[in-house]
């Protein structure tokens, strides 16, 4: 047990007794975090990200395989996008797959957007109209209401789909489910249940049990990682900082040795705490959307591990490369990998790993790693492009090539 011996106590962990409560929180090591499918890893998370680029697969898809292994993509839409529905879409993080038992917690987001009336276009005067369209012939989705594009710049949208993105922002309609990637919009009082509906919870109830659910699926959290999990504003992280120290949250307050001074001082899942983490570590590679490195300060803080998504930076400015994914080996992360894919062929257009992981101790994880997410995806073969010259043959070998 790690837990405190008495109340009041700050209980002290290193490094590496963190950063595996971490992954266990995560579902990177032990069985039982991968009980139940990618439903119940959904509900563990609290939060999958979307995000539009497709290299391998979606990301959405790629945080279910990295924890599940090579579970068929189907189970995987089913368990997001589903009738009756398991979950919804929106802000979290960012965009996120939310499980649909949590849409009452986001009432104080939905209050805040209708308050503000803005988002980032002006309300459109026709957003009455396309509420009326909806509850005339929804479900619909942008090709149905007039298209999402005025064909400008990414965010040149149309007024139709201005007003639809605003009625989802303010919970009129609801997004349950997708079809070729797009959005199908439904009125939420037909398209959740009855119950959730009823549920008004206050800004306080909101922002507490969301602050308990980000505290389970980080395991152990400074304030800064709670906040960018659950993306607050100054006002709404005032009622996250009443709810740690009056422990209303459930979380318990430790302090991590090894950590920054300014970041030593965190809070953890009491169950978490019950039992020390135990089990087999996966291996995988990992979105760079994953909520294991979605955030870079507290990915460089628990691993020293320095992400960056380079998709956004100038080719001629990328170093490790368009969609890199950091490579998950014995609980840290050794490398990084830019796959593709040519017909049956997973392409890692380049590989690499950290300082001070020798090409002895890299070369097999990673080409495990390849040769898994080729199979998941139905590639027969894996092919490296540019790697370094001393990891060349450890990993031709490896790879069995």
């Amino acid at each position: 047990m790690l837990l405190p011996p008495g109340a009041g106590m700050t209980l002290a962990l290193s490094s590496d007794e963190a950063r595996r409560i971490i992954l266990r929180a995560q579902g990177f090591l032990g069985a039982e975090a991968r009980r139940g499918g990618a439903p119940a890893m959904l509900r563990r998370l609290g939060a999958v990200q979307l995000d539009t680029i497709s290299v391998l697969a979606r990301s959405h898809e790629l945080v279910a395989y990295s924890r599940l292994g090579a579970v068929g993509r189907q189970k995987i839409e089913r368990a997001y996008w589903d009738d009756p529905a398991r979950a919804f879409e929106y802000w979290c993080h960012a965009a996120c797959v939310l499980p649909i038992e949590d849409w009452p917690l986001y009432t104080f987001r939905r209050r805040y957007y209708r308050d503000r009336k803005f988002r980032w276009h002006d309300v459109p005067d026709s957003v009455d109209k396309i509420l009326q369209l909806v509850r005339d012939e929804g479900p619909v989705t942008t090709a149905d209401i007039g298209g999402a594009k005025n064909g400008g710049p990414w965010w040149d949208w149309s007024d139709s789909k201005i007003a639809i993105e605003w009625l989802l922002d303010t919970g009129e309609v609801v997004c349950t489910r997708r079809v070729g990637w797009r959005r199908v919009y439904d009125l939420a009082e037909r398209a959740l249940p009855a119950h959730l509906l009823a549920e008004e919870p206050s800004d306080t109830e909101c922002v507490t049990r969301l602050t308990r659910i980000a505290g389970r699926a980080l395991g152990v959290a400074t304030r800064a990682d709670l906040v960018d999990f659950l993306r607050l504003r100054s006002a709404q992280a005032l009622l996250l900082d009443r709810c740690l120290l009056d422990g209303s949250a459930g979380l318990v307050p430790v302090r991590v040795s090894g950590w920054p001074e300014r970041s030593a001082a965190a809070w953890a899942d009491p169950e978490a705490l019950e039992t020390p983490p135990r089990g087999r570590h996966r291996t995988t590679l990992l979105s760079p959307f994953d909520s294991l490195v979605w955030d870079r300060a507290r990915t460089l803080r628990v691993f020293g591990f320095n992400h960056r998504l380079e998709a956004y930076v100038p080719k001629d400015r990328r170093v490790h490369g368009y969609f890199t994914m950091p490579l998950l080996a014995g609980g840290r992360l050794i490398g990084r990998v830019d796959p593709a894919r040519e017909g049956g062929t997973l392409v890692a257009r380049q590989v690499g790993l950290e300082p001070g992981v020798s090409a002895g101790r890299g070369a097999g994880p990673l080409a495990e790693a390849l040769w898994e997410a080729a199979g998941w995806v139905g590639c027969d073969a894996v092919r490296v492009e540019r790697v370094d010259p001393l990891l060349v043959g450890p990993l031709h070998d490896a790879l069995g090539r």
